[in-house]
């Protein structure tokens, strides 16, 4: 499957996102559900409440993103252990945005 990663814009000076396309390109963790994975986009939400998100990841999808995926950083926190308080209302967008064809998975790791 072809990815796109929206990463939080706070967590991109202290994450490479070295994580995130190991266990995409191994289908492990969020990706054991739809396999190996080659990640074609890995973009930022733009920054808090995380308005380009949806914008972004429809670029993505039309650049052949099959599924978007939120890094872990935006539901679950990692690395500062601070989820995003606008993580579902950016998923809500995302959706939106993309259609509900596409598949979302909601962390990477």
């Amino acid at each position: 499957m072809k990815v796109g990663i929206i990463r939080c814009q706070q967590t991109e000076d202290m994450c490479p996102g070295n994580t995130d396309f190991k266990v995409a390109s191994e289908g492990k963790l969020a990706f054991q559900e739809i396999g190996a994975s080659e990640v074609i986009g890995f973009v930022s939400c733009g920054g808090c409440p995380g308005k380009k998100a949806a914008t972004r990841a429809k670029l993505m999808v039309e650049r052949g993103a099959e599924v978007i995926v939120f890094a872990s950083c935006i539901f679950k926190g990692n690395p500062i252990g601070f989820p995003c308080p606008h993580a579902q209302q950016m998923k809500d967008a995302v959706v939106k945005k993309v259609g509900s064809e596409i598949k979302i998975l909601d962390y990477t790791h």
